[in-house]
């Protein structure tokens, strides 16, 4: 597998477009302009938000290798916690990484950013080509539901008014797909049900986004068990005109293992930022609703903290297994709140020695989190082609498939630099 060397460019805002001196009075000056405004200011927000460039990202494309998995399926799926497949990385590991992250990428690709289109918010393509014109033909998959997200948040009156950007409640977040090849379910030895998330993409999204507090769970089987308030919002709202995206999930969920329930069958739930977010509270609902649900396995990219360390506990009661890749230059992954739990692999407030009644306390405050499954950490730093280190390039998508493509281990991060390391000292030999 060869590593792009393309450098990853950084982000960069292109800065508010400003009027110019005119002497016309003529109502549609000012309307134009109002309009360029809009336009200027929700794609900048859009860049901020997930700042992917959308442009170039068939530039930075990656082909696994067809690696037949066979009996050892589970193992890939993190049935034993990825022990010894990820220091140093697994290139079989790494393949099926990466091809989950083009899942992620389609569901970018998909999505109407235009908010003088009539579509905004949606997804621009049909269930049927949706993979071919996102970019990925041939993956065996076959969508099979549309994913819908509703923001909780209560809109003023006056909104009604505003620019549709602004007051979108209710957007396409992602889709559901199943591998219906073959070839391709021999090869992956079970059939294989992907549902993918994209980040942070519309104004009440990033509203929902700030809501950091931890809010309960809703069910009596959860005792303790909290998560973002914010994300929670996004994953069981719903209104007139979209049920909410827990529905469609438990729908289609239901709706897959009447058809494939006999089979070998394993749920991959995926996403980037937001979306590793709703993935972790996917995964939770399906294991905790259906008594016979397959293996499901988070794979999220740059995600955020989601929950405290009673939603961790049921997570691993389920069996849901989690694996986060992270950057850790990536500010993303290191809010909301803070964590206190000793025994995370990542502490950011230690407590030894404290009364147990202390530590008690302020484990139960609703800003107390808890980092959840296995971690894959990585660092934009280790690249040789990453030019600069800022909070955009480092949250990008396409920066973490990048990373994930050229990591080896944590003693030699990066493959490039390895072959570049070897290189100089054959030449160095020669020389002698």
């Amino acid at each position: 597998m060869s590593v792009s060397t393309k450098a990853v460019r950084p982000c960069t805002l292109s800065s508010a477009a400003t009027p110019t001196t005119t002497t016309t009075t003529k109502p549609t000056a000012h309307i134009a302009f109002r309009k360029s405004i809009e336009n200027q200011t929700m794609n900048n927000l859009e860049r901020l938000l997930d700042p992917i460039d959308y442009n170039s990202l068939n530039t930075c494309r990656f082909s696994p290798r067809p690696v037949r998995l066979g009996k050892r399926w589970k193992e890939y799926q993190g049935i034993q916690n990825w022990e010894g497949l990820l220091d140093p990385l697994d290139d079989n590991l790494r393949d099926e990484i990466l091809r989950y992250g083009e899942f992620v990428e389609a569901a970018y690709k998909s999505f109407d950013f235009d908010p003088s289109s009539p579509t905004y918010a949606s997804c621009r393509f049909p269930k049927n080509t949706l993979l071919d014109r996102s970019g990925l033909p041939q993956t065996g998959y076959r969508p099979t539901k549309h994913l819908r997200a509703t923001s909780g948040i209560n809109l003023p009156r006056w909104m009604d008014k505003a620019p549709t950007w602004l007051s979108t409640q209710s957007s396409w977040i992602g889709y559901v797909a199943v591998c219906q090849d073959k070839e391709e379910i021999a090869r992956l030895g079970r059939r294989d049900v992907v549902m993918a998330f994209r980040g942070t993409a519309t104004c009440l999204e990033w509203l929902e986004n700030l809501r950091a507090r931890l809010t309960h769970l809703p069910g009596n089987n959860v005792s303790g068990a909290m998560v973002e308030s914010g994300f929670l919002s996004l994953y069981t709202s719903g209104n007139a005109i979209s049920p909410s995206l827990q529905d469609m999930v438990r729908e289609e969920i239901n709706r897959l293992l009447q058809i494939y329930g006999e089979e070998p069958l394993s749920l991959t739930i995926t996403g980037h930022s937001l979306g590793a977010a709703l993935a972790t509270l996917a995964a939770y609902d399906i294991k905790a609703n259906f008594n016979h649900a397959p293996m499901v396995t988070v794979i999220s990219f740059g995600g955020p903290r989601v929950g405290n360390r009673s939603f961790r506990q049921h997570l691993e009661k389920q069996g849901t297994k989690v694996l986060r890749i992270v950057n850790s230059d990536d500010l993303i992954t290191k809010i909301p709140g803070f964590v206190i739990d000793g025994d995370d692999h990542v502490s950011n407030v230690k407590m030894a020695g404290l009364p147990s009644w202390i530590q008690k306390q302020v484990e139960d405050t609703q800003w107390t989190y808890a980092e959840i499954g296995r971690e894959l950490r990585l660092s934009s730093r280790d690249s040789p082609y990453v030019n600069s280190i800022n909070f955009a390039t480092c949250h990008e998508l396409k920066t973490y498939l990048h990373l994930v493509n050229g990591f080896v281990s944590s003693t030699c991060p990066f493959r490039a630099t390895a072959r570049n390391v070897l290189n100089n000292h054959a030449r160095s030999k020669v020389e002698i």
